[in-house]
């Protein structure tokens, strides 16, 4: 005889936005699972009509508070790709050291207050200070580092005002950013500490054969710029990605569902960066791969929490490479003029590709805009992980399966109002 159990739970806790899961269950047989993202559509892609080509990264920030250097960034590309303007080395270089500094305060705040409690058993972060004080304190002066940087070079550290389309309002002098450089250097020995941690927790036994997707730049870990690239074949410019992906909506959830055409569901973020171009990491940062015990690729997507430190040690290292080689511009920025064009943007969000398009009258207004997030396009990953896991873990306490089942969603760390332009979990068993 079966017995009917239910798990609610109103909302996940550890994760940007609000959603839901739904998993029936008969015996060890799943009988339906759906990841809902019930968080009301924001019409951001609606809003954009109408407006100013130059509007676009102020009013992109806006969709989030955590990332918001990744849409300034993105679309940015796309309107320079639409005039045809190539930004000059040291102008890159800003872009990419203020990205960095994205990735230095959203991965700090993951690993140590977002994941890691999952990991050592703890309810959040605050639980977990009192016996882990050092971890959490390293992990709130890893977080002010990022945002000390994004201050600088973007004027604040949330939704920030200097960046502009062609590059910036104003941009440092040399002494600004060499004033930031023991603090840098403090960050790097603890995000390889940080690495070290990570490699210590407990993981499941559990791996996935994804089609991971990602940027790769020819000469550098891709943050900022780069081809589209897959490791299965695909190897596109950034202008291809609607002939190659599709978003479709499925009624459970207020975001879009993207899938590969013709393949089905794809991986972005850390794990997909990795596995595609760890080859061209920084030196500090390859070994702490190696001494956290990764291989060149990664497929089990607990280990994203190594994956985001390794990405850790990168960005701290980068950071203090690019300072030390920076010349100031003569000029803050390029002129951009994309009118009666299309352009495609894309770059490296903390949580993965980010995807921008805009069409733009011959009066610079915007008439047709698509933005794309790492969080709708990891939909279909999630449930699949979610259905694959829940087998042989079918019979485990409610308690247990949920937490298990939380975690394995917080391994993406879903920004899930960036992907409705987490969790009221319902198990039902049969």
């Amino acid at each position: 005889m079966s017995t009917d159990r239910e798990i609610a739970v109103d909302y996940l806790a550890r994760v940007e936005g609000e959603g839901a899961m739904y998993l029936k269950l008969r015996g060890d047989e799943v009988l339906d699972l759906q990841f809902k993202i019930f968080e009301p559509p924001r019409f951001f892609e609606a809003f954009l009509r109408g407006r100013k080509f130059w509007e676009v990264p102020d009013i992109t920030a806006r969709i989030c508070g955590i990332c918001p250097i990744a849409y300034q960034t993105s679309s940015c590309n796309a309107m320079e790709h639409a005039s045809d303007v190539e930004l000059g080395d040291q102008l890159k270089a800003l872009r990419r050291m203020i990205y960095c500094g994205e990735w230095i305060e959203s991965h700090g705040l993951h690993v140590f207050f977002l994941h890691a409690p999952d990991f050592l058993g703890y309810q959040s972060a605050i639980d977990m200070a009192a016996d882990h004080p050092d971890a959490v304190q390293m992990g709130l002066r890893l977080k002010k580092v990022g945002n000390t940087l994004m201050t600088l070079l973007g004027g604040r550290e949330i939704h920030p005002i200097n960046i502009k389309v062609g590059g910036f309002y104003r941009v440092p002098s040399k002494a600004e950013l060499q004033a930031l450089v023991p603090e840098l250097e403090w960050a790097l020995g603890a995000a390889i500490e940080t690495t070290q941690f990570a490699a210590g927790l407990d993981f499941p036994d559990f791996e996935r054969d994804y089609e991971f997707v990602a940027m790769r730049h020819p000469d550098e870990y891709a943050v900022a710029e780069g081809r589209i690239i897959s490791n299965r074949g695909l190897d596109i410019a950034v202008e291809e990605w609607p002939d190659h992906f599709e978003e479709s909506h499925v009624e459970w959830s207020n975001a879009l569902h993207a899938r590969v055409k013709e393949r089905g569901s794809y991986h972005v973020g850390p794990l997909a960066r990795y596995s595609l171009n760890s080859d061209q990491l920084t030196p500090l940062a390859k070994k702490a791969a190696a001494d956290a015990g990764l291989g060149p690729t990664c497929a089990n997507p607990f280990k994203s929490i190594v994956v985001r430190a390794v990405e850790l040690v990168f960005a701290c290292e980068e950071v203090l490479r690019l300072i030390d080689q920076y010349e100031q511009p003569e000029e803050p920025f390029l002129e951009v003029a994309p009118h009666g064009k299309t352009g495609h943007g894309a770059s490296e969000a903390p949580r993965g590709l980010l995807y921008h398009r805009y069409s733009v009258d011959d009066d610079g207004l915007i008439t047709d805009a698509q933005i794309v997030p790492p969080t709708s396009q990891n939909q279909l990953s999630i449930e699949e992980d979610l259905r694959t896991y829940v087998v042989g873990r079918a019979q485990l306490p409610d308690d247990d399966l949920q937490w298990q089942l939380e975690q394995a969603i917080r391994n993406y760390d879903p920004c899930i109002s960036c992907a409705t332009h987490f969790l009221d979990l319902t198990v039902e068993r049969e």
